[in-house]
């Protein structure tokens, strides 16, 4: 009969449900709450380190000066540096040394080095991960297990997913049943509460949390992603590799190569600014062009020759094919950046629901469970009596 088809379906899906919530829910509850604390990360990194609190400075940034500053300060640290450029650019300064000997058995560990306003003081230094904000985002998205943990983040988020919409299909309430299905009833049992909390909170949470979850799992596996939007919308645009023509003579000022990035694409944003890599290595500067959602890290880039200045290639993500547009939207999606600060926050409650939804299901679980092992000491009392009776 398929009304006898169409519960036994629910009953094997609700205990899908089930035991996906009680073996991935504490890892869905840890990846919203470290989510929720990512969405203001650099606000929240600068509050718990007041050293930088307090530095303004005026004017532009000389980039130059910049480079010189940490060449001093770090003289064994020799190669390229990472300088990001922040809107206004009226507070401390922040770099990266991507291949810091310090910190070679991990698999991603930069050295972190805010300057003054001015470029001319290292006012902290510290690696990633060996700091709040940053072992913070290590959970997030490695789970503290380096590019294994990545993976398995990616896979689990599949699972997170089948999750999510299988408590849809679990709860969808029959045709003329809907204003019941939706209602909390306040002065109902502690079970029912429960129930009414865990579905209403999956309902009003679920749009936000599946965009969420799928651009994390997209963001965890980028090999799979770029074979299934390859497969499905079109590849996504290689970059070039550029090297400068080496020609015996001097390097070029890190200011000389901003200004002929911003020339080369006159409407964006400068985001961030890297300088050669070697003496083939190049000035690659990253940027925002106005179609980009993200402005943190954008996706064009300007490669410059150290050397002579020339512009060697530009990467246009306006430019790009339909994938890249895909993959441009993926990050800031998932951080809430697209949309500025309301959607921040939104992104930041967001990663709140899945906590309150681990223990809502959890407790009522539980509940259920301890209600049967009553009923079955009740039965076994009652058995015992008959048996001695008889």
């Amino acid at each position: 009969m398929p009304g006898a088809k169409h519960n036994r379906t629910r009953r094997i899906v609700r205990r899908l449900h089930l035991w996906l919530g009680l073996t991935l829910g504490a890892l869905f509850a840890m990846s919203g709450l470290t989510g929720s604390a990512l969405v203001f990360y650099t606000a929240l990194d600068q509050a718990l380190n007041p050293v930088l609190a307090g530095e303004v400075g005026a004017g532009p940034v000389r980039w130059e000066t910049a480079l010189r500053t940490v060449r001093a300060s770090f003289p064994d640290k020799t190669g390229p540096w990472r300088f990001e450029v922040t809107p206004g650019q009226t507070g401390p300064v922040p770099a990266r040394y991507y291949d810091p000997p310090e910190t070679a058995d991990r698999d991603f560990a930069p050295m972190m080095v805010w300057l003054s306003p001015d470029a001319s003081r290292v006012l902290r230094r510290d690696f990633w991960g060996n700091y709040a904000m940053t072992w913070i985002y290590d959970l997030h998205y490695q789970l503290q297990m380096g590019d294994r943990g990545q993976t398995i983040m990616g896979y689990a988020g599949i699972a997170l997913t089948l999750l999510l919409l299988s408590g849809v299909w679990a709860w969808w309430p029959r045709p003329g049943t809907w204003r019941k299905a939706l209602r909390f009833k306040a002065r109902a049992a502690p079970q029912r509460r429960l129930y009414d909390w865990h579905k209403l909170a999956g309902l009003w949470g679920l749009a936000v949390l599946v965009v969420l979850t799928v651009t994390g799992v997209m963001l965890a596996l980028p090999q799979e992603t770029d074979a299934a939007l390859a497969a499905t919308v079109s590849s996504v645009d290689v970059m070039p590799v550029p090297e400068s023509r080496f020609a015996g003579g001097s390097v070029i000022s890190v200011d000389a190569a901003v200004s002929a990035a911003r020339r080369a694409l006159p409407l964006a944003r400068l985001a961030w600014i890297e300088t050669p890599r070697g003496p083939n290595g190049t000035f690659r500067l990253r940027l925002q062009q106005p179609a980009d959602p993200s402005a943190r890290f954008p996706h064009s880039y300007v490669w410059i020759d150290q050397y002579s200045g020339a512009v060697l290639a530009i990467y246009d993500v306006g430019k790009g094919s339909r994938a890249t547009t895909v993959a441009a939207w993926l990050h800031p999606l998932h951080d809430g950046s697209a949309g500025g600060l309301p959607l921040r926050w939104l992104v930041f409650i967001a990663g709140l629901v899945p906590s309150l939804l681990f223990a809502t299901g959890f407790l009522r679980w539980r509940r259920d469970k301890r209600a049967e092992r009553r009923q079955s000491r009740v039965a076994n009392v009652l058995t015992a009596s008959v048996v001695t009776q008889n």
